[in-house]
């Protein structure tokens, strides 16, 4: 009985660490992907900024023309 006990116990704590493990890693993951949109937003934010920049030259110099 005693054993039985001990591998229950064994097994229980095996099951919570692999999920916390899976836990741990869908959470990297999460935080990955979420930094992987921010880098995305800030470089279409800079490309946007200069297209912005490029289309008000341009329109400056034609103007001026």
């Amino acid at each position: 009985m005693m054993m039985i006990m001990m591998i229950m116990v064994v097994m229980m704590m095996m099951m919570i660490l692999i999920m916390m493990m899976t836990m741990m890693t869908m959470m990297m993951m999460m935080m990955m992907m979420i930094i992987m949109i921010m880098m995305m937003m800030m470089i279409m934010m800079i490309m946007m900024m200069t297209m912005m920049t490029m289309m008000m030259t341009t329109t400056t110099t034609t103007m001026m023309m």
